[in-house]
């Protein structure tokens, strides 16, 4: 507990407490009139008891109140700042990210872009290499035939002769 600071106003409170207790104990109704020096008395112990109390009481009470006030404005003020730190931190944060999907966006589009250009040419080259293999296999076929036809014209003219021969009875010459 603080100490009294001001002990003249202290005193005065107890003596207001001490005069006022009587009159409230006697008074047995209401009076519209109050009597004169009571009242003065009272008035002169309440302009006394007003200073100190003002001192006392009032002016920490208030100053309590206003500092609480100004911690309160203090604490909005820097919370304030702090959302709008944060809004920055998040409108840079979603700027990196945007950036960074354009940059993967990118990066893909060009390893699709390889990937097709590596695919045509492998397609290209089995196409040649097959072609090749076909043209090949065509002059072979082509050989082929060549041969079985100079096969089967030779053997068709052996066999015309054996068949003359027979029908004629003798060897032809």
């Amino acid at each position: 507990m603080a100490p009294v600071r001001n002990l003249p106003g202290a005193l005065a409170m107890l003596s207001v407490a001490l005069v006022a207790a009587p009159t409230a104990a006697a008074s047995g109704g209401l009076e519209i009139f109050p009597q004169p020096v009571p009242l003065a008395v009272l008035v002169v112990l309440f302009a006394l008891l007003i200073l100190p109390a003002n001192a006392l009481l009032w002016r920490p009470l208030l100053r309590v109140f206003d500092e609480r006030r100004e911690r309160i404005a203090g604490t909005r003020v820097r919370a304030e700042k702090l959302a709008s730190e944060a809004e920055d931190v998040l409108t840079a944060y979603q700027g990196a990210v945007e950036r960074g999907r354009l940059g993967a966006e990118v990066v893909r589009t060009q390893l699709l872009e390889e990937a097709r250009r590596e695919q045509s040419q492998v397609t290209a080259a089995a196409r040649r290499a097959a072609e090749t293999e076909v043209a090949a296999a065509r002059e072979e076929i082509g050989a082929a035939l060549e041969r079985a036809r100079v096969d089967l014209d030779t053997a068709a003219r052996d066999l015309g002769r054996e068949a003359a021969a027979r029908v004629l009875g003798r060897p032809l010459s």
